[in-house]
């Protein structure tokens, strides 16, 4: 398949997704997201792909929300909206949410949501700049690998916005809420080896060596027992708002899963037979 903003290779069951739009430094837009949602279908559909790897055109990852349409939107909104006399932010949000009423159009916060529900195991090889949804993208990956030129934001408060992408709820759990407000009051920029020591990465390689390194743990996850990764990461998912008898209820479920597929009997064939298991992802 043909994309105009993105490129897609395969290789040993690793699919490499790279978001391309090199006018707009990869900004992800309505166009864009459609592609990735196209993809991310095909790619969860096929058993022969079993890992995905994110990365994007040099020098960026993603440098966030095309903003293309924000004036157009402002405009339609001006003297459409009235202002409420409630003075204080949390009072309108909640007649808003009670109203049911729809805020945004924008289809990248389905993307991270998309990429979040994968059930395959997913990498994001971060580059460069990744900006706002860029960074959300980012974080909706199971695992994080940075180069040293990586730069991480959550600059939406830098154009009067909040986090619209989920990373409010996903950066709490990764760094904490202090360093959650820190990096979303301020929109303040980090480098790869800052979001490492923050916990936002799991690894900061050399620039040149990031594919690289990326490549080898997408291929080394492409050749394990993928189904028993995917149970793994429901249960992870559940288990962060669940208590501990729950978590242990959930993963007794998961494991009688896991017992039932092809690829824990290749292993247990392998361990008597004193041989490296090939496993199947199924």
């Amino acid at each position: 398949m043909a994309y105009q903003y993105l490129k897609v290779t395969r290789d040993g069951g690793v699919l490499t997704m790279t978001l391309h739009d090199p006018d707009t430094r990869n900004a992800l837009g309505q166009e864009m997201s459609r592609e990735i949602f196209e993809e991310l279908d095909r790619f969860e559909s096929t058993p022969e792909d079993r890992v995905l790897l994110i990365t994007g055109t040099e020098p960026s990852f993603c440098s966030g929300a095309n903003v293309r349409r924000f004036n157009r939107d402002i405009e339609e909104r001006q003297g459409s909206e009235a202002h409420s006399s409630e003075p204080l932010p949390w009072g309108r949000m909640e007649a808003r949410l009670g109203s049911r009423e729809r805020q945004d159009r924008s289809l990248a916060p389905q993307v991270v949501l998309r990429i979040h529900e994968l059930q395959k195991p997913s990498i994001a090889a971060v580059n460069g700049y990744a900006m706002g949804v860029g960074m959300g993208i980012s974080l909706a990956c199971d695992i994080r690998i940075a180069s040293e030129k990586a730069v991480f934001s959550e600059a939406f408060v830098r154009m009067g916005l909040i986090p619209g992408d989920g990373s409010s709820w996903q950066l709490p759990r990764l760094i904490g809420l202090s360093n959650t407000f820190l990096l979303q009051y301020t929109g303040d920029r980090v480098d790869g080896t800052e979001a490492y020591r923050m916990g936002i990465v799991s690894k900061v390689v050399p620039h040149e060596e990031l594919m690289t390194t990326s490549m080898e743990l997408a291929s080394r996850l492409a050749q394990g027992a993928t189904r028993s990764m995917s149970l793994i990461k429901y249960l992870a998912h559940k288990s962060q708002e669940t208590g501990f008898r729950e978590s242990l209820e959930i993963a007794h479920s998961a494991q009688e899963l896991a017992r039932q597929t092809e690829d824990h009997g290749e292993a247990v064939r392998a361990f008597l037979e004193k041989r490296k298991p090939e496993f199947k992802g199924r």
